[in-house]
């Protein structure tokens, strides 16, 4: 099968999840770092303090990264299922309006009469102002029921 000229979709590459990898390195190290700190000491320092916060945030930042990089791989993908959905639909549409002469059970898109002619296609006693349209039909009820 020969290679699409198509361009690619875009997709989040080797940057972000290089970063996303980072973050979990760091936390994997800051985990160790908290459990060896344990292990071998008695009572709680700054030090567990300080591998306690980093290993929390550094996990978080990972989770978050890994949530994005997941989020743009999904949007890039119903991007390009869109784009092609949306140009096979233009091309199906182009190629029945070109085979309407031939009876099928197409409607052709309208090519003829242009804006001026409605105007005309209307008796002048259908026109009604804007600010008549709805002077009859509106409820002025002052029971304060139905407040926005």
């Amino acid at each position: 099968m020969a290679e699409s000229s198509r361009p690619q979709p875009y997709q989040p590459g080797a940057v972000s999840l290089f970063f996303v990898a980072k973050a979990g390195v760091f936390a994997t190290a800051f985990w160790i770092w908290l459990l060896v700190l344990v292990l071998r000491t008695e009572a709680a320092t700054g030090a567990h303090l300080l591998a306690a916060t980093g290993a929390i945030t550094t996990t978080l930042v990972t989770v978050v990264l890994g949530a994005r990089v997941a989020l743009q791989r999904n949007a890039a993908v119903r991007h390009a299922e869109m784009k092609k959905l949306l140009v096979d639909i233009s091309w199906n549409a182009f190629a029945a309006a070109g085979n309407a002469e031939s009876g099928g059970q197409v409607v052709p898109f309208p090519t003829g009469s242009g804006d001026g002619d409605w105007a005309a296609q209307r008796a002048g006693g259908e026109r009604v102002s804007a600010l008549d349209r709805g002077a009859g039909t509106r409820d002025r009820s002052s029971n304060g029921d139905r407040r926005r």
